[in-house]
């Protein structure tokens, strides 16, 4: 059996990117970073589409640094340029949940301190 699922679980690199097509479908597009500690110390920074996401998500003011939790699926996309052939791997997301209590949390604990 074959499965492709990923969860992430991090902070919103930047604002989200909503694009809105003549089709009437519509994406935000945005990027997760993940810190890690084990095996070693790194920040990894993960492109994540969500295809014809909640108006609500759509509406909602995000800034830089808000957690964030994804699910989804694992995807690589190609494309052309003059340059050759690229491609980039990328979360396409089924379920995204923008965590304003996290923040909201974290900034009381850092000014309590």
């Amino acid at each position: 059996m074959d499965l492709n699922l990923a969860i992430l679980s991090g902070h919103l690199a930047a604002t989200p990117e909503h694009r809105s097509f003549s089709s009437g479908s519509s994406l935000l597009r945005f990027l997760v970073t993940i810190r890690s500690t084990t095996p070693r110390r790194r920040v990894d920074v993960i492109p994540v589409t969500w295809w014809d996401p909640d108006p609500e998500a759509v509406a909602g003011a995000y800034e830089s640094g808000q957690p964030i939790w994804v699910c989804g699926s694992v995807q690589r996309r190609f494309w052309s340029t003059d340059d050759g052939r690229r491609s980039r791997i990328e979360i396409i997301a089924h379920d995204v949940q923008f965590r304003r209590d996290e923040l909201i949390t974290a900034e009381n604990d850092s000014s309590a301190a």
